[in-house]
């Protein structure tokens, strides 16, 4: 997750990146906002993301208020 300096954010998002390939997918519900992964990725981050979907909110919450978002522990 990352400031986007005026950028209209009017849902909460995150952003993941795989290979070049990037991806938006909303925060709730964990949804494909834009681009594309392959399969086998795409199920990872949807996992990920209904894994850690409390943390990815409080960073919302954070960003919003002008702070810099908490790491989030990747899928081992």
């Amino acid at each position: 997750m990352f400031r986007e300096i005026g950028a209209p954010h009017h849902k909460p998002h995150f952003h993941a990146e795989y290979q070049g390939h990037i991806v938006t997918y909303s925060i709730d519900p964990i949804e494909l906002l834009a681009g594309e992964f392959p399969i086998p990725q795409k199920r990872l981050v949807e996992a990920w993301a209904e894994l850690h979907k409390k943390e990815l909110q409080e960073d919302w919450q954070l960003l919003l208020q002008g702070k810099l978002p908490e790491k989030i522990q990747p899928l081992r």
